[in-house]
């Protein structure tokens, strides 16, 4: 057993490192008496959305109403179905559901775990309208080929960036590509919020407008409801906040490669399947992912050298008992049920130390050398 300990992720550190600048934002929320819908939100929907290169953000209370409100925002809905993969965190789904539509799945590339873009149009049926592209681990899906396939067949195109923060296709970051974009800044992302918090980013005013009418009861003024909406709101204190780590995101991210191209190249040799990248992305290693056999025995030898690991994800949703309704939709997805027993995800964040690094490799190399 090692006496060294490596945590899958350590989010104190995160706050530590930034203290300062966290702790003045949130004192200067607290000092100002304003606490929803002011000028911290309206300074980060500004700042974030140049960053990912659209003209407008509207900050909602979760990634998962992020979606939720890009569909209905784009006019899906009830009967309504909507392509997308199962490999991904319940939420995705939870926000097509909230929306009143139905999923279609369609699997994945075995290299990359992302929508396979060769599968989709022999996916859609009658009421498809719309494809929610999830951007998965930190690196995009094919956008050339989706808006080819999108524009041919008249469908609405989400981006689901929850762990594609500062990636890009093409020299484009997520979630400027499609009608609209989904970011969630759970604790744990990329930029991450000290609670719950969410973005929905566009380049369509029209989408904009219905956007931030629907996080807030439909309201286009006070009192005034032109439409049927939700309670969506992201607080002053986590735009405060999301506000003030932006700047460092794409350090933070330089960070993660380094970590990444370290891992890549230690462990090369070794009968892991490693991230593939397209030339065509900049992958920002949200999660760093392998493929193994044995995969819980892997595990369980790397606990015992003081090596944390996750899986994500270990059940596809058309195969969680929640969602059975899905489970006949199983035969079309070969690649999403073969990959989700062989998936690890190793420790990588910004604050993660070099020592730290060196023991992950080592601990690897020691048990499949």
């Amino acid at each position: 057993m090692s006496s060294m300990i490596v945590r899958f992720l350590e989010l104190r550190r995160n706050y530590l490192q930034n203290r300062d600048i966290i702790n003045a934002a949130v004192s200067r929320v607290l000092s100002s008496g304003w606490y929803l819908f002011g000028q911290e939100l309206e300074q980060f929907e500004k700042h974030f959305s140049e960053y990912c290169g659209v003209q407008h953000g509207i900050g909602v209370a979760s990634g998962t109403e992020a979606i939720q409100i890009a569909l209905e925002a784009c006019g899906i809905g009830a009967g309504d179905e909507v392509l997308t993969t199962s490999n991904t965190c319940v939420p995705t789904i939870t926000g097509i559901e909230l929306s009143g539509a139905k999923c279609i799945f369609v699997d994945i590339d075995p290299d990359t775990y992302i929508i396979d873009p060769h599968q989709i149009e022999n996916r859609m049926m009658s009421n498809t309208k719309a494809i929610v592209v999830v951007h998965l681990y930190g690196q995009c899906a094919d956008m050339k080929e989706i808006q080819h396939i999108a524009q041919k067949n008249n469908l609405k195109i989400i981006e689901d960036c929850a762990q594609a923060h500062g990636s890009s296709f093409n020299g484009k970051h997520a979630g400027s590509f499609g009608d609209v974009g989904a970011f969630s800044f759970y604790p744990t992302k990329n930029l991450g919020a000290l609670g719950d918090a969410g973005i929905v980013v566009t380049d369509d005013q029209t989408i904009a407008e219905r956007a931030r009418m629907l996080r807030n009861y439909g309201q286009k003024e006070k009192y005034y409801h032109s439409i049927k909406g939700i309670n969506s709101r992201m607080d002053e204190i986590q735009a405060a906040i999301l506000n003030a780590k932006l700047p460092l995101l794409d350090q933070w991210i330089e960070r993660r490669h380094q970590i990444a191209t370290r891992y890549i190249t230690a462990l090369q040799d070794l009968e892991i399947h490693l991230p593939h990248t397209p030339k065509t992305n900049k992958h920002s290693y949200h999660l760093f992912v392998i493929r193994i056999k044995n995969r819980d025995r892997f595990r369980e030898r790397l606990t015992q050298q003081g090596v944390q690991t996750e899986i994500h994800y270990p059940v596809p949703v058309h195969r969680q008992p929640a969602y059975k309704e899905y489970l006949d939709q199983g035969p079309f997805l070969p690649v999403t049920d073969a990959q989700a027993s062989e998936l690890v995800s190793l420790p990588l964040y910004p604050e993660l130390t070099d020592p730290e690094v060196d023991h992950v490799i080592e601990s690897i190399r020691a048990i499949l050398s």
